[in-house]
Formats: structure tokens, C-alpha cells, sequence
């Protein structure tokens, strides 16, 4: 999603709307890796893996734009930039915390 979305262009079901704006497995990785706090994006890339620059500065800007997270920019050399959860962002935790949950029981209950 390119732009923000206004409440009359978001879907009518709240699970879609949900789904528009973190049911990108970046996003869901961005969002656990930065409940915990700030992190750089060096750190995120790292975190996350096998992600691509082009496409985490894309997930990431979307993020921002929803207002999921804020971007700080410090004026140093070389460039130092920050990407912290808003509360909007933050309000995501259950939701994540009921996926890894979800997650666990399934592997525990499909492992060999």
C-alpha cells in the first residue's frame, strides 16, 4: 500500500484491514523485531534475514506512512536513522503475541 488510507477506502471487513497493513511477512518481522524497542535499519536487516535493502526501506516507508512506526534521522556522517513502533504500532503486540503462540502449538503438535 502506497498511501495511507482513508477510513472510507479501508475494507469493511476489520480482519482485510488488519491483513492491508501488516499481512506482509516483512511487516510481521519489522513489528517483532522492533517491540522490543529502536532499532537502525542495519540491525533490522540483520535481524530479519533474507531480505533485500530495496524491499525493507519499501516496507519500512510503508509502515511509517500508516503511522505503524516512526523514522528518526540524526544529521551525522555517516547518516544515522532510527525506527521506532507508535503506540498504533505497538497496539499490534496481542496480535503477534497470539501468533507465536499459534505457532508454537502447531510445531509442537506437527514435529516428528
Amino acid at each position: 500500500m502506497d498511501k495511507q488510507k482513508s477510513a472510507k477506502e479501508l475494507p469493511a471487513c476489520p480482519v482485510e484491514t488488519t491483513l492491508s497493513l501488516i499481512g506482509d511477512k516483512w511487516k510481521v518481522l519489522i513489528l517483532r523485531d522492533l517491540l522490543p524497542g529502536t532499532k537502525r535499519f542495519g540491525e533490522l536487516k540483520r535481524s530479519i534475514g533474507n531480505v533485500s535493502q530495496k524491499v525493507l526501506t519499501a516496507q519500512l516507508r510503508a509502515m511509517e506512512e500508516n503511522g505503524l512506526l516512526t523514522r528518526t534521522v540524526y544529521a551525522e556522517v555517516p547518516p544515522k536513522v532510527e525506527y521506532t513502533l507508535t503506540d498504533l504500532g505497538k497496539s499490534l503486540k496481542p496480535i503477534l503475541d497470539a501468533m507465536q503462540s499459534w505457532g508454537e502449538d502447531y510445531k509442537s503438535k506437527n514435529s516428528p
